[in-house]
């Protein structure tokens, strides 16, 4: 096994613990998915294991997004083959959807092309690094002051398949950087949150995208397919702490000196 840098979590700010589970609401949480066979992957056990219903969406298949949000608890919308330029209808028309999460004030979480889609949609620009490098692997990042303030325990190693990144928008706060695309996690206004790399990744996800993705194994600053499954045993463990409380920040609630039961495994 190559070595690699240990992921240690960040944390310097006081000790904050969030939790999902809320018997006084009962809404789910939608999920916009861009593929047939795309799943929700890890985001969707711990919120299914919370006791927090999805409600899946894929305008790609057609599938139209509500009117308002008032009937669900947030959203989430996650990554996918397009880029945020592209000009198919129904990315053009989930872009402008934004404004519901936006001007309503819901708890809003873009992954990857989600989180390029929020950029987009706020008027930063998206596109692809300037010498052609891509992150498809394990890469590091570095919480920002403001991240480390809002929750602690930020994972020093994370999971990326991208080949673009986006600027920040104006107004956004940077949570998390990195090395190669520098903007990693922003926060918008109090309820609005996007992430470049994927948290939401579990072995079957793994297994899946370096088969059938395998072309970008090849492309400059992309990690060769075993480096994946080795990065994987030594720092996921660190990444799903922190999305177990990434997840009850945006969707759940400060625990108040709470036990948190240990969240799923995969």
């Amino acid at each position: 096994m190559d070595d690699l840098p240990f992921s240690r979590p960040q944390s310097a700010a006081p000790l904050k613990r969030f939790v999902l589970r809320d018997a006084g609401d009962s809404r789910p949480v939608l999920v916009v998915l861009h593929q047939e066979t795309s799943t929700p992957g890890r985001v969707g056990q711990i919120l299914e294991a919370a006791g927090v219903r999805l409600d899946i969406r894929r305008p790609v298949l057609g599938e139209t997004l509500p009117a308002t949000l008032d009937g669900h608890r947030g959203a989430v919308v996650f990554g996918g083959p397009p880029s945020a330029n592209d000009q198919e209808p129904h990315l053009r028309q989930e872009i402008d959807w934004l404004e519901i999460p936006l001007k309503e004030d819901r708890p809003f979480l873009g992954i990857c092309l989600g989180a390029q889609m929020l950029a987009k949609h706020l008027g930063a620009t998206v596109g692809p690094h300037p010498d052609g490098l891509v992150e498809v692997g394990y890469y590091p990042v570095t919480a920002t002051a403001e991240g480390r303030a809002i929750m602690p325990g930020w994972p020093g190693m994370v999971y990326q398949w991208h080949r673009e990144g986006f600027t920040l928008p104006h107004g956004a706060t940077l949570l998390a950087e990195g090395t190669t695309f520098p903007n990693q996690a922003m926060r918008y206004g109090a309820n609005a949150y996007g992430v470049q790399f994927h948290a939401e990744l579990t072995l079957a996800m793994l297994h899946r995208w370096t088969t059938h993705g395998h072309s970008r194994l090849s492309l400059p600053g992309a990690q060769a397919r075993r480096e994946h499954f080795s990065g994987r045993a030594i720092h996921d463990a660190p990444v799903k702490r922190w999305l177990e409380q990434f997840l009850g920040l945006i969707f759940g609630r400060e625990a108040s000196g709470e036990t948190l039961a240990e969240g799923p495994r995969g």
